[in-house]
């Protein structure tokens, strides 16, 4: 599929990009209103968005098990750092009019939505932006596996993955002035080269049905709309 069909989207965000790397604090919400504003932009143009946002800002519960907190119990406040963002994400949208639906794994029906994937697509195709929090709502699962679920499910184009980089490169560019950047690649070249794109899992879910991905900055004005506008932004893996 050409970049210039991407009419249904699926935006991965990471938790960390909320804070800016900052971690004396929890959420920069000038960031928070300028993804808003990006994401405003492309659902202005007719492009239907679902976000799924990590909880690594709050939370990361693949890291607890070292201090003795159970893992399965770990991943679950992780999730539930998901829903705090989630709710943080919606708020902003819905500061610039944009309406929204935040739909959780876990039920929590005074805060969101419980997870309904017709409701979710009926959503998206009156123009609401859904959120999805939770996770999978299952222990050992990431936020990427998340996205690339929740995409197939929503029957997206493509995986939208915002980072803060522009794109795929061959080693870190933040520590290597050497790194080579990649245009496109295959699933295949990607799993052979070991790239670190995705989990494991989550790269394997896109791979097997065939949905492409793309990494991006995130933090650079108009690189989104641009992406689904049909310009050449970040790598596209497919």
């Amino acid at each position: 599929m050409s970049q210039q069909n991407y009419q249904r989207i699926l935006l991965k965000l990471s938790g960390e990009a909320l804070n800016g790397g900052d971690k004396a604090q929890v959420i920069d919400f000038s960031i928070l209103d300028r993804y808003a504003l990006e994401v405003k932009e492309v659902v202005d143009a007719g492009v239907q968005v679902a976000i799924v946002i990590g909880g690594g800002n709050i939370f990361r519960g693949a890291s607890v098990e070292k201090s003795g907190i159970d893992r399965v119990q770990g991943d679950h406040m992780g999730m539930l750092a998901t829903v705090i963002n989630g709710m943080a994400i919606q708020s902003a949208l819905e500061k610039h009019q944009i309406r929204t639906r935040l739909m959780s794994a876990i039920k929590m029906e005074q805060v969101c939505e419980p997870l309904i994937r017709r409701r979710a697509i009926r959503h998206l195709e009156k123009g609401r932006v859904v959120i999805f929090g939770a996770g999978t709502g299952n222990p050992y699962f990431t936020t990427d596996t998340t996205a690339g679920l929740r995409a197939i499910e929503i029957e997206a184009d493509v995986v939208l993955k915002g980072t803060r980089v522009d794109g795929v490169y061959d080693k870190d560019p933040e520590k290597n002035a050497d790194a080579k950047k990649y245009e496109t690649l295959t699933f295949d070249e990607a799993i052979s080269k070991k790239l670190k794109i995705m989990d494991q899992t989550a790269f394997t879910l896109c791979m097997e049905n065939n949905l492409p991905i793309v990494v991006f900055d995130m933090n650079k004005p108009g690189n989104l709309s641009k992406l689904v506008s049909g310009e050449t932004v970040g790598t596209r893996i497919g």
